[in-house]
């Protein structure tokens, strides 16, 4: 089993960065939608709309760090995408005047959703790690450098 998840990881790495050199802005809109879905699993766990699954909780943590690794390379100067009505985000110009930060949050993503992974035994866990990682992490990011078109 870790070997076919191996696997999967290093053919889904390869395609990632094909097409992230071909259209980055596609590609970080494609691991942020498999962000918010893996987050919307996580939720649905948390409100106890879905049972708690372990494996669905590796699952989360891991699609986490995936995209923390990966989403560096996703932002190259001139890439400012606008929202538009079939998808109201985009990542805001503040990204590439403070990329630094930028890429120092995604760091602490990568890192924290690898620590939880590490820690999450049960559902109490999870609540805690997952709760922390959607406050701290992905709503600090998103109220800093996305944007919403109105």
């Amino acid at each position: 089993m870790i070997r076919t998840v191996f696997a999967v990881a290093v053919i889904a790495l390869g395609i990632s960065v094909a097409v992230a050199q071909q259209d980055p802005i596609a590609a970080r809109k494609a691991l942020m939608k498999a962000n918010g879905d893996q987050a919307k699993i996580g939720l649905a766990m948390m409100k106890g709309e879905a049972p708690f699954d372990l494996e669905k909780a590796h699952k989360i943590f891991a699609t986490f760090e995936d995209a923390a690794a990966k989403a560096p390379a996703l932002f190259p100067e001139n890439s400012v995408d606008e929202a538009t009505a079939d998808d109201p985000f985009s990542a805001g110009p503040k990204i590439w005047e403070n990329m630094a930060d930028f890429k120092a949050r995604l760091a602490k993503f990568g890192t924290d959703a690898k620590e939880a992974a590490a820690k999450v035994t049960d559902l109490d866990s999870f609540k805690a790690a997952f709760g922390s990682i959607g406050k701290n992490d992905c709503g600090g990011c998103h109220e800093q450098y996305r944007l919403r078109k109105s």
